[in-house]
């Protein structure tokens, strides 16, 4: 997948990569979706991003929670599943199966709504059942298609999980959802593009072990981290958005 990019365009996918592990282990979620628009710039074609995505998701997911299982909230994420897996599945389907064009649409539009609710520090929140019960579904689809769901679903879980736990519950939780893509894949004849992801997962790693020694000030800091990144998706979001129609 890398041979035909030429050395600056390989560059530029080291260092996405870079930052898509420092936000993915600094905040807990947000590695694909302030890294995905980034990336469709280079190759504007979704299914050759997402399965590197996924391989290195399950890989510094694993490695973070092979001594943090003991601190997941097991009961709140087995009963949010049974809500988020078959929306994800649904959502799998549909990144197969839907065109180039509408795919860029769906994750260009998601990120850029994602952007304009961190710049203008925004959130969104959930008071009752069944909004709860709506995002989760909602996040399950769009992390299904995209994996960029994480924020609906993060807008949830932190009215029912400790903020202690927080962070390794949603790790378990992404692990889940990408291995049932990652399967999916499989079965459906997607290359996983796995000489890329072994190749990308040192520059990974790189982003991924800053993000967890900056973990602790990016959660002091997140409205104003947020708000940074946010301005600069929406430039990104935008600007992608402006090149499809």
């Amino acid at each position: 997948m890398l041979l035909h990019f030429d050395l600056n365009q390989t560059l530029l996918v080291a260092l996405i990569f870079v930052w898509t592990g420092f936000v993915r282990s600094g905040l807990g979620f947000g590695g694909a979706a302030l890294g995905l628009p980034l990336m469709l710039f280079l190759d504007p074609q979704p299914l050759i991003w997402l399965p590197i995505i996924g391989s290195h998701l399950l890989f510094f997911s694993a490695l973070t929670l092979r001594t943090r299982l003991h601190n997941v909230d097991w009961v709140y994420l087995k009963g949010s599943a049974r809500l988020i897996v078959p929306a994800a599945l649904v959502g799998v389907l549909g990144l197969v199966k839907l065109p180039t064009y509408w795919l860029l649409l769906f994750i260009y539009g998601v990120s850029l709504f994602y952007a304009f609710i961190w710049a203008l520090d925004r959130a969104i929140h959930s008071h009752s059942a069944w909004v709860d019960r709506l995002l989760l579904l909602l996040g399950g689809y769009v992390a299904g298609t995209s994996l960029t769901g994480a924020p609906l679903m993060v807008a949830v879980y932190m009215r029912h999980v400790p903020k202690e736990r927080l962070r390794d519950t949603l790790f378990v939780l992404w692990f889940v959802l990408v291995t049932l893509k990652m399967a999916t894949f499989v079965a459906l004849g997607v290359p996983l593009q796995l000489p890329a992801a072994l190749a990308l997962l040192p520059v990974a790693a790189i982003g991924h072990l800053v993000g967890l020694r900056a973990h602790a000030a990016i959660v002091r800091n997140d409205r104003l981290f947020k708000r940074i990144v946010g301005l600069g998706l929406i430039g990104v979001s935008g600007l992608g958005l402006y090149q499809l129609l």
